[in-house]
């Protein structure tokens, strides 16, 4: 990934829906087990298209839908298992327990669209990654590592 998680910040362009899955696909090389990727952006900034090129690197041409309406889709198993998990319609941090989150973090791979839904718990081991729109079809990500996410090759 050309060193990009081991700086505090990266910005990356994105230019169309392949690159935003192809960074999915890098990120995914580098994740394991209880780590937590937290992804951040307006409606329609590509969170969902970086999630599946993720889950399809780590697991194959699989279906990845939304999980804007069931809030969680869970992926794989063992080591391969990856949690997406959009917290937008969360209101309360209570409901967060209800989902069975925090066990998911300590064991299983974890994407997070609106993590400012979990306040202060917030890992603090953990790959950020904001997407902004550039342009009429292109994307920037900055990302930005914490904790063990820092020296990520």
């Amino acid at each position: 990934m050309h060193g990009a998680v081991n700086t505090p910040s990266t910005t990356r362009r994105l230019p169309d829906e392949a690159a935003t899955a192809a960074l999915g696909a890098e990120l995914a090389a580098l994740a394991g087990p209880g780590d937590v990727i937290c992804l951040t952006g307006d409606l329609g900034a590509g969170k969902t298209a970086l999630a599946r090129g993720f889950v399809r690197a780590r697991l194959g041409n699989v279906e990845v839908t939304s999980p804007t309406f069931t809030l969680v889709q869970i992926y794989g198993e063992g080591e391969d298992e990856i949690w997406h998990v959009d917290l937008y319609r969360i209101e309360e941090t209570s409901e967060l327990r209800e989902l069975g989150l925090e066990e998911a973090m300590e064991s299983a791979i974890c994407l997070i669209e609106w993590p400012d839904r979990l306040g202060g718990d917030l890992p603090a081991d953990r790959l950020d990654v904001v997407l902004a729109f550039d342009g009429e079809s292109g994307r920037i990500a900055t990302l930005n590592g914490h904790g063990r996410w820092q020296g990520r090759p």
